[in-house]
């Protein structure tokens, strides 16, 4: 199909995160043919619900038969065709426990604004590709991709509001936790 599926140490990492954060509702952007929504599902809570957004319905077509083959009940993944960017500013702001990045990496500094707004407080927001086949620290790159996951990462780090860690799994995955703070509420 001609997408790269999420390696297994990716995988676990974020089947850790929504078992973690006893995940309830989780976004992810890039369905892909559904490895990692299946790694996220299986981290969920078992009343959980996965929404994928993928702008290819036939990823989201393969992604539900192989969430039906393992044995995923068809209302625990809600799949939502359509452009990321298109798609985020319908979901509802603070409702969200994990918020899980792997569509255009150009996009990436955009997802992580809609992923700030769709997190409740404590959130995690995660980024797969994030070491971009290790051009990320060779400054000698500077495709589009590269300087855009790049300045994602400058962006996490330099964010107050934001609890970071880059974990050197697959091909690097960031993840951010969203600090609560007494003005966000619970």
């Amino acid at each position: 199909m001609g997408v790269a599926p999420i390696g297994p140490g990716g995988g676990a990492a974020l089947q850790f995160l929504a078992s973690v954060l006893e995940a309830r509702a989780v976004v992810e952007i890039g369905t892909g043919t559904g490895v990692s929504g299946l790694w996220l599902l299986r981290g969920m809570r078992a009343d959980g619900i996965l929404t994928t957004v993928d702008i290819e319905a036939e990823h989201q077509r393969l992604a539900k038969q192989s969430f039906s083959e393992a044995g995923i009940a068809s209302q625990r993944a809600r799949t939502i065709p359509g452009a990321a960017l298109d798609v985020l500013p319908r979901l509802t702001d603070g409702h969200y426990d994990l918020v899980f990045c792997d569509g255009d990496k150009t996009e990436y500094g955009a997802y992580l604004t809609e992923a700030l707004r769709l997190l409740r407080p404590g959130g995690v927001v995660a980024f797969d590709n994030a070491l971009w086949h290790d051009r990320v620290a060779d400054p000698a790159q500077r495709d589009e991709e590269t300087v855009a996951i790049r300045e994602l990462g400058k962006q996490v780090a330099e964010d107050d509001d934001l609890v970071a860690v880059l974990l050197p799994v697959g091909d690097g995955l960031l993840a951010a936790k969203k600090v609560w703070t007494p003005e966000a509420g619970d």
